[in-house]
């Protein structure tokens, strides 16, 4: 290293270390090809609570499902959970839709051109009404038609925003709701569109600042009438989403930590290289490049691009206070004898611990949940305690 500056040899590193976008794109294709994925069409009017729907199969927060839709044609969005990636479900949203011609008539042909592409896997078109809203032309013209052409593609009628005929002050009944002018409107509705639906539920899925509980009122019975409509691997990937003890973020995190690791265990091995270069804190300054460099490949991997400095941004809020204790319970080796060994597998044992984390924050925010630093610590806690025997056992050490 004598004849290399620092500077030189970190170049080198982060040279070797960039993850190649072709082979990252191949393991995500793989894995894609694999998941059964749901599309959902929604279809409805503004304000008839199709993000609702969405808020309530994923679980995400509305400012998010807001950000997160994107231009996919003229009259419609898609948004796709947890990532565009590897997506779970997909959701195309029809915007625009009122009663002109002209724009039923466009977002129609739009429709049809979409489910005249191949599938990526099940397909169902939800149709969102307010209880209270019978203006329903535009709506009997795009089913008529798009039902017409694609009659295997399963409909589920989505009645919402019930509270919107409750009496003043009144609150949910237990499900399903009893009040007599909504059980009379779901029933005008249902005569409306006799023939163009398969299945129809009745839902209201509020903010929680709307004071009505549950939140999500209704969502079992919709979840029933998507299980009814859906092939079975479908059915069971959007119940899971909803297991909080076993759901599909944790599992589809579970699927991108196997491939996060392979990246993690070479990022691990030249941090333990440079570190055992017996100059105190000389190779720190490159170590750290490493790790960030860490974080960038694990970020693009999650579909997160960042740049160098927004990764040690990221790589300070998930150490936190855990690199503090980290350092604090390790300076008494930092005593006349502490071997190069040691260093090395601290090194590599807290570069482990720190791509653990960074699995865990991302696949928060690939999940569309604030990350918890908490758990991040803890996370990295066990990683580090793990990998710290791991590395300690592989160089020989006591």
């Amino acid at each position: 290293m004598t004849d290399l500056s620092l500077d030189q040899v970190t170049r080198r590193l982060l040279k070797w270390f960039i993850v190649d976008d072709t082979q990252v794109a191949s393991i995500l294709e793989k894995i894609k090809a694999e998941l059964p994925t749901t599309e959902a069409w929604l279809i409805g009017k503004p304000q008839s609570g199709k993000s609702s729907v969405v808020r309530g199969l994923t679980r995400v927060s509305a400012d998010i499902i807001g950000q997160g839709f994107r231009p996919h044609t003229q009259h419609t969005q898609r948004y796709a959970y947890p990532s565009a990636e590897l997506p779970l479900l997909l959701f195309t949203d029809t915007v625009g839709l009122g009663d002109v011609a002209r724009s039923v008539d466009s977002i129609i042909q739009e429709l049809q051109t979409d489910l005249a592409q191949p599938a990526r896997g099940a397909r169902i078109l939800l149709v969102t009404i307010k209880v209270n809203d019978f203006a329903v032309d535009s709506l009997h013209q795009i089913l008529s038609q798009v039902r017409a052409q694609n009659p295997s593609v399963p409909v589920v009628l989505i009645v919402t925003c019930l509270h919107e005929l409750y009496p003043t002050g009144a609150e949910h009944s237990p499900y399903p709701p009893t009040q007599t002018a909504v059980q009379r409107a779901f029933g005008e509705l249902k005569r409306s569109f006799d023939g163009l639906y398969d299945s129809a539920v009745m839902i209201d899925f509020t903010l929680e600042e709307d004071s009505y509980q549950p939140v999500f009122y209704g969502l079992d019975a919709l979840l029933h009438v998507l299980s009814e409509q859906l092939p079975e691997a479908e059915s069971k990937a959007i119940y899971q989403l909803l297991d909080q003890t076993d759901n599909a973020t944790t599992q589809l995190g579970a699927i991108y930590r196997d491939v996060a690791r392979r990246y993690i265990a070479a990022f691990a091995v030249i941090a333990a290289t440079l570190a055992a270069v017996p100059l105190p804190f000389a190779t720190m300054p490159a170590i750290t490049a490493l790790q960030v460099s860490m974080i960038v490949a694990l970020g693009q991997l999650y579909g997160q691009r960042l740049s160098f400095s927004q990764a040690g941004g990221v790589a300070s809020t998930i150490a936190g206070g855990f690199l503090a204790q980290a350092i604090g319970r390790e300076l008494i080796k930092l005593v006349p004898g502490f071997g190069s060994v040691v260093a090395a597998s601290w090194a590599a044992a807290y570069t482990w611990a720190l791509g653990e984390g960074a699995c865990v924050y991302f696949g928060d925010l690939m999940g569309g949940k604030k990350p918890d630093p908490e758990k991040i610590q803890a996370v990295m806690k066990e990683a580090f305690k793990a990998a710290k025997e791991r590395f300690r056992h592989k160089d020989g050490a006591s």
